[in-house]
């Protein structure tokens, strides 16, 4: 007897309290008997049976079992997708505190990067300083010594000058002097 069966015969009692007769015994329509006559072999035939009343009691009963046989199942699965979920949010929260340090890592380089920089170019200014510097002296140095080649040619200007003058002055002493006649 299979399980329908048993809940067919459990069906019958409660339909004999109020329910009209059903019948049991399955008969064919005329579908039914098309299917069966047609090029499928015997075995692979389907028999299409009528639907069967059941009482509202049984309707119950049938819902309570079913119920009570798959509820605890779904009530651990419902507790075990609660979990999962905790366990993503716990797993999305983590990984999102790694992105930060990750990102918190790329800007330490980023900072490195930038220090590194910052005293390349740091030499390179203290360089230029020091090229400043030497130029500073030796352009100090050059007007020192155009100060002092223009004294000299100056120098040499007057007494050229000078020395002019004294001829000058000598060739007039030379000139003859016509004498005072003297009566």
């Amino acid at each position: 007897m299979s399980h329908v069966e048993v809940e067919r015969r459990a069906d019958k009692g409660s339909s004999l309290q109020g329910d009209p007769p059903q019948n049991t015994e399955p008969s064919l329509t005329a579908e039914d008997s098309l299917v069966m006559e047609g090029s499928q072999p015997a075995e692979e035939s389907v028999l299409v049976e009528e639907p069967i009343i059941v009482g509202r009691k049984a309707i119950e009963k049938l819902t309570e079992g079913l119920l009570s046989h798959y509820l605890p199942n779904l009530h651990r699965s419902k507790q075990a997708l609660q979990e999962l979920t905790q366990n993503q949010v716990i797993l999305l929260d983590t990984l999102d505190q790694e992105v930060t340090k990750f990102r918190e890592c790329n800007s330490l380089l980023d900072l490195n990067s930038l220090f590194t920089e910052a005293k390349f170019y740091h030499s390179k200014l203290v360089n230029i300083r020091k090229d400043m510097i030497m130029l500073h002296e030796k352009t100090t140095k050059m007007k020192k010594r155009a100060l002092k080649l223009q004294q000299l040619r100056q120098r040499e200007a007057l007494e050229k000058e000078q020395q002019r003058e004294k001829e000058l002055e000598r060739e007039r002493q030379l000139i003859a002097k016509p004498a005072k006649r003297t009566t």
